[in-house]
């Protein structure tokens, strides 16, 4: 595609500060053998200017932002004073900068307690150096949100300029309906931006974007920038062809593959909105998720292997919109990728290489010992609804002119679990969103044009969304695309993957890291790694024990590790350390990243000084913030927005320290956090009544050592019932098959009777504690019968913790 003609509005002009200097040409694509990509030396860095101090522009000299209007804000509680006093900033904004052995928040002694700095090289070469830096960027991020995001806007091409106020907002549910606007009228297109302008401008199109790694060792290819432009055109083509335009919703349902990349850029090339299911949802959550975003047409895959377990995803789909059907609303094609019948093509078209058709799988515990040969499944075929991927994109143009959006146009929609059993369509929108991946990723993981990035997380979670796809290849960086699990064929397959491709800057989940801690040192210390300059976790807090074993054996004492906590409702970072500037503590998220104003509440919405704990709200928007629940506002605002007018409410526990360090504490809503994945409780009592059997489901929370959490559920059996093992292993499928394999309980305990108080409510904390057998119960005097309490702890479950 060739960039905008002369008639076309100029491409924003460069940054002419210092957020996002442009990147100089790589060169030549990385070698596919993986030789060490080629890497600035430290005197290369040593010898760039300083970051000098931000000036403070007027925005009226860029194309697209001429003329803008004042932000018009409507503020939160402010208390008196300045802005700075308001957004909890202090005379110097955040806490001192201290020594890298000073003393730690009282997690544990010895190192736990300690603060880690970072490595002074890297802190040389970082785009943050020091925390003086960081205090000066932030406190103008939040202070002067119009200069600092309009500055970051520059970088990105836009059609027409912003025809109003750069920024608009209400949090106060009292004064009004919550809104949250960025640059409206401004329009542009997020896949342009990621790929034609990475490709045509930045003369990167030869850069590679994945890396693809199979579920199979020896499974790979990788795909160029030029590369994934013509894919992405020619899948945005034949969507087009099928009928689909702007503000359209497709649901995408698909494994970890290259194809399910394209498929995500091909609708925001048209302007439609992505809905993505993660492929180990079940047939029942899929259907739920197309009936909520009236989705007209589904992109998926026929089957796919995650270790030695085979997935027919072809089927599930089927009994999906099945249930679509029977629920009046039909789905009119389903678009699907041959992934493990590639071979049969014979054709070179596909960016990705096919798993073998039969497939010798290690057994973990006896690595002598064979598997079975897996076969290719049968794939079920409805010729009235029905399409193959490659026969319709073989029909494509190769160039397709992308849809201008308004900045404030949606993007796409991602269910996320809520309180009530119901999954909320979480709506994010084309440019807050496209803006605040993109710095964040860059600021976050320090990213470098010679880095090498590997996100480990699902593309069909918000960490995938934004820093497998949007994050990386805003910046035009090359990334790791992962398909199969951490324990295939054995332990050692991600240190393998670090080593093959060089990777630099490595992000992960806690549960992984615990996980592999169970089997030592030793398939971790089978690999260099040497590559590695920057850790990463997402998804749940880490635990002092898993974070220390990280930095001292995956990244050999070197490596900085960025603990980062976010939601899917934020769409990026927002308590986060930057690598090269902020001393670390172990388990802590450290310090707010830019335009990121947090607050610690009491229970009645009282903002708490210094060391404090309570719920972690936010003052203010920040680009990347959701705009909405999908065809239901009211809930957004119930949501986010009632319990504390003027803020936005996470739903997370938060503690702070003495040196104004954040920790996330967990969740105070009804809401359970299993392997970085939030479930709620609701929804899993729900699909546990279903069965014939159970009258009344409680589920809470209990302590895992891998998965940081499960799930502990009381039932009450109907009458005629009685409770048996294979009673419980009944609902533990069933739970699997209404959710997901995630949702599965560890524990069900039948309980003839539930803590409650006289007007009914089930005592939740109560029953946490009876799981925990942590016989501290406060004051339990509103429960109604005290005897329920003693049987449920004599006939309770016996856990591992």
């Amino acid at each position: 595609m060739a960039p905008p003609t002369s008639s076309d509005p100029a491409p924003c002009p460069p940054l002419q500060t210092y957020l996002f200097p442009a990147l100089p040409h790589l060169g030549s694509a990385l070698e596919w053998v993986c030789p060490a990509p080629r890497r600035h030396s430290p005197a290369l860095y040593a010898m760039a200017p300083p970051l000098p101090v931000l000036p403070r522009p007027h925005l009226t000299g860029g194309v697209v932002f001429a003329g803008l209007g004042e932000a018009v804000v409507v503020p939160a509680r402010a208390k008196p004073g300045s802005d700075r006093d308001r957004l909890g900033l202090g005379e110097m904004g955040l806490p001192e900068e201290r020594s890298g052995s000073g003393s730690g928040s009282g997690s544990g002694s010895g190192e736990r307690a300690r603060s880690w700095s970072p490595p002074p090289e890297l802190s040389r070469a970082a785009h943050v150096p020091s925390m003086a830096r960081y205090r000066e960027l932030h406190g103008r991020s939040v202070l002067e949100p119009r200069e600092f995001w309009g500055d970051i806007a520059k970088e990105f091409y836009w059609k027409t300029p912003c025809s109003g106020p750069f920024l608009q907002y209400n949090f106060d549910v009292t004064k009004g309906k919550i809104f949250i606007e960025w640059m409206k009228g401004a329009t542009t297109n997020i896949c342009y931006n990621l790929l034609d302008r990475n490709v045509n401008e930045k003369k990167l199109g030869d850069r590679v974007a994945f890396y693809w790694e199979g579920n199979e060792p020896g499974e790979a290819t990788q795909i160029t920038y030029r590369e994934l432009l013509t894919q992405v055109c020619r899948c945005a083509n034949a969507l087009r062809k099928q009928g689909i335009r702007k503000g359209d919703r497709v649901s995408i349902y698909m494994p970890m593959i290259l194809e399910l990349v394209v498929a995500m850029l091909a609708c925001a090339r048209l302007g439609a909105l992505h809905s993505i299911v993660f492929a180990g949802f079940s047939a029942d959550s899929l259907c739920e998720r197309i009936l909520d975003s009236s989705c007209t047409l589904l992109i998926t895959a026929d089957a796919f292997y995650r270790g030695e377990k085979l997935v027919n995803l072809k089927e599930l789909v089927d009994d999906a919109l099945h249930k679509c059907r029977e629920k009046g609303f039909p789905v009119k094609r389903c678009i699907v990728v041959k992934h493990l019948g590639r071979a049969e093509l014979g054709t070179g078209d596909s960016p990705s290489h096919s798993p073998p058709l039969k497939r010798p799988c290690q057994d973990l515990q006896d690595k002598t010992k064979a598997k079975p040969m897996s076969k290719r499944p049968q794939i079920p075929w409805n010729q009235g609804v029905d399409l193959w991927w490659h026969e319709i994109l073989g029909d494509s143009e190769e160039e397709c002119e992308p849809e201008w959006c308004d900045a404030e146009d949606p993007l796409f929609i991602l269910y996320t679990s809520g309180s009530t059993g119901k999954p909320k369509g979480v709506v994010h929108t084309t440019g807050g969103y496209m803006l605040y991946t993109a710095t964040s990723f860059k600021y976050v993981f320090d990213f470098h044009e010679d880095d090498v990035f590997w996100c480990t997380a699902d593309i069909g979670w918000i960490t995938g969304h934004s820093y497998v796809t949007y994050g990386p290849l805003a910046n035009g960086a090359t990334s790791v695309l992962f398909e199969g699990i951490p324990t295939y064929p054995d332990v050692s397959r991600l240190w393998n993957i670090v080593d093959k491709y060089k990777v630099t800057k490595f992000y992960t989940a806690p549960t992984a890291i615990r996980l592999l801690m169970k089997f030592g040192d030793e398939p971790v210390n089978k690999y260099s790694r040497a590559s590695l300059r920057v850790l990463g976790t997402v998804g749940e807090p880490i635990n002092p024990e898993a974070w220390l074993w990280y930095h001292r054996v995956v990244g050999a004492q070197r490596c900085p590790i960025v603990d980062t906590f976010w939601q899917t409702e934020t769409g990026g970072h927002m308590l986060t350390p930057l690598p090269g500037a902020t001393p670390m503590k172990p388990g802590s998220a450290t310090f707010p990243f830019f335009g990121v104003a947090p607050a610690i509440l009491n229970e009645s919405g009282e903002e708490l000084e210094g060391e404090a704990e309570g719920y972690l709200v936010f003052k203010q928007p920040w680009p990347g913030i959701m705009r909405t629940v999908y065809g239901n506002h009211e809930r957004f605002e119930a949501t986010y927005f009632r319990k504390f007018p003027g803020y936005y409410v996470t739903g997370d526990g938060c503690r702070r320290d003495e040196d104004g360090y954040y920790w996330i504490t967990g969740r105070i809503d009804d809401m359970l956090n299993v392997s970085g994945h939030l479930l709620s409780t609701a929804e899993v009592e729900s699909a546990l009544v279903e069965h014939k059997a159970i009258a009344e489901a409680a589920v809470v929370s209990h302590p895992h050592p891998v998965k940081g959490e499960c799930l502990y559920c009381f039932v009450t059996l109907r009458e005629g019932h009685a409770f048996t093992p294979a009673l419980a292993e009944e609902l533990k499928k069933q739970v699997r098959e209404k959710i997901s394999p995630i949702a599965t309980p560890d524990y069900i305990q039948n309980a003839p009777g539930l803590p409650k108080t006289r007007s009914g409510k089930i005592m939740r904390r109560v029953l946490r504690k009876i799981a925990q057998n942590d016989h501290d119960l406060g004051d339990t005097s509103t429960v109604a019968d005290q005897s329920v309490i003693s049987h449920l702890f004599s006939h309770r479950c016996q856990t591992a913790l």
